[in-house]
């Protein structure tokens, strides 16, 4: 039944032929059969989510389901969980048990969902590969040699290898939608501030944004739908009501696209990806001329520089938000110290993984004294100049597509030791993230080795249902976000 979409799912439950109980324990045993191999989650709540899937027995029972109610789901392990470890995949929370729910965390509680477990992620939500975790990598279910994307890779392999059917994520510069495409599933990072970052442990608080996993982009239209809306708590929060993120995955007639144009980005499209990308991504370009859409070329000027700005503002963010992790009020502290700032050095040093320490370090360099103007003012500068990008291509097409990573998934270890070259994963993802707006990545096909390639749609502010009509009309049309991985 976890394989089935989130629509049939719930008819399911409504109708009675299967339970919440029984959901929770068949998405519980298949993590406790193939979580060794992928090393997905972090923590697995067995008595929780049987207790919660009892409670949404009872609410079906009584007639007050909804469309999660009884639906089994795993948070990646940056969205605080009240009585549950919420470790942030570092060993400075790896003792941490929030006393609190995230905003997102009480949201889908209040929808009834059945959270079984957190999710692995890189360090501090800092990675493209979820090999940074202080539990070891997350391991990609297509070929368990590969890496599944990061820093949100648990979530996505979670789903992938059909562990839960759904799954929450965050994204600073492409976390949800690189490991979306690297393990051939459906993953939405909506506009900045649709999504609460209550509760949500922070990285760079102005380009941090939690959204959905799914197979399906009618499934993450469904879970982002219970995900977003005001909260007074955050104040980067915006002062918008729910609203159905799924109106417009529907099924009407052969040319369901007729009339919309999709701009392709001419800087996407040169040297730089692979060309198993390239063909499936052109591929996935002509399925959606043949549903009616047009395609018209943009241009993207700035987008070249995405990486360095985004890399010089999401570390700044990074040293001021991390600095709270002291070794005082609450996670790891060392064991012997001399004094106070000694405690403060040592706890740090143990505490910080290696990636960590260096987005800290490179942070708090270009905020220091005399190179402030130089770095940080100007990287701000530049972000100004890619979000007018976009204002302009917008003028000329309704959405915009392109690859989402310029390769399929790499090997483990295989660019560990190159930063550069692990920073370039996000080539095609990081000039959304400093935009501000909303972008998914659904599955496109195949690449080398067969692993899967997905195709990214990104749109204007506040665009999530056109995004996601637009990804569920192909998906209709095509079949590639049904193939699982073999063995799970």
């Amino acid at each position: 039944m976890i394989d089935s979409s989130l629509k049939d799912i719930a008819a399911a439950l409504r109708d009675r032929k299967v339970s919440a109980v029984e959901l929770a324990t068949e998405s519980l045993a298949r993590i406790d059969a193939g979580n060794a191999r992928i090393n997905a989650f972090v923590t697995v709540d067995h008595d929780g989510a049987l207790t919660a899937a009892r409670a949404a027995d009872a609410r079906l029972a009584a007639g007050n389901g909804g469309p999660l109610t009884g639906i089994p789901l795993a948070h990646k392990d940056v969205f605080c969980t009240e009585g549950v470890l919420t470790t942030c995949g570092s060993k400075m929370l790896s003792n941490f048990v929030s006393p609190y729910d995230a905003h997102v965390v009480s949201l889908l509680k209040a929808a009834g969902t059945v959270m079984v477990g957190k999710a692995n992620m890189d360090e501090f939500a800092m990675g493209s590969s979820n090999e940074n975790s202080h539990f070891g990598p997350t391991r990609n279910p297509w070929n368990t040699d590969k890496v599944p994307g990061g820093s949100s890779g648990g979530s996505a392999a979670a789903v992938a290898a059909r562990m839960v059917p759904i799954a929450t994520g965050t994204d600073t510069g492409g976390s949800i939608r690189q490991p979306a495409a690297l393990c051939g599933i459906t993953g939405i990072k909506p506009t900045y501030g649709r999504v609460s970052r209550y509760g949500m442990i922070a990285y760079a608080s102005s380009l941090d944004q939690g959204g959905a996993f799914g197979c399906s982009a009618e499934d993450c239209a469904v879970l982002l739908s219970a995900m977003a809306g005001h909260d007074p708590r955050d104040s980067t929060s915006l002062e918008q009501g729910p609203e159905d993120f799924a109106r417009e995955c529907t099924q009407v007639g052969a040319q369901p696209l007729a009339g919309l144009r999709i701009g392709l980005p001419k800087e996407f499209f040169a040297e730089g990806m692979s060309d198993d990308v390239r063909a499936a991504v052109e591929a996935a370009i002509a399925e959606y001329r043949k549903l009616g859409a047009t395609t018209v070329e943009v241009s993207l000027p700035n987008a070249r520089l995405a990486i360095p700005a985004y890399y010089v503002i999401a570390p700044a963010e990074a040293s001021s938000n991390l600095s709270r992790f002291d070794g005082v009020r609450y996670g790891h502290r060392a064991a012997e110290y001399g004094d106070l700032n000694d405690m403060y050095c040592k706890s740090r040093a143990q505490g910080f993984g290696g990636e960590v320490k260096r987005r800290i370090l490179v942070g708090t360099y270009v905020l220091s004294h005399g190179y402030y103007d130089a770095y940080y003012i100007k990287a701000q500068k530049l972000r100004r100049l890619i979000a007018n990008d976009f204002a302009t291509a917008f003028e000329q097409c309704d959405v915009i597509a392109g690859p989402v990573s310029p390769t399929v998934a790499f090997g483990i270890g295989e660019k560990s030791d190159d930063p550069v070259q692990m920073y370039l994963s996000d080539i095609y993802t990081i000039a959304v993230n400093l935009a501000g707006l909303p972008a998914l990545s659904h599955p496109a096909g195949f690449g080398a080795g067969n692993l899967p390639v997905g195709l990214q749609l990104i749109g204007n502010y506040f665009g999530e249902a056109r995004l996601l009509g637009t990804a569920h009309q192909f998906q209709l049309a095509t079949d590639w976000h049904r193939q699982a991985p073999a063995g799970f």
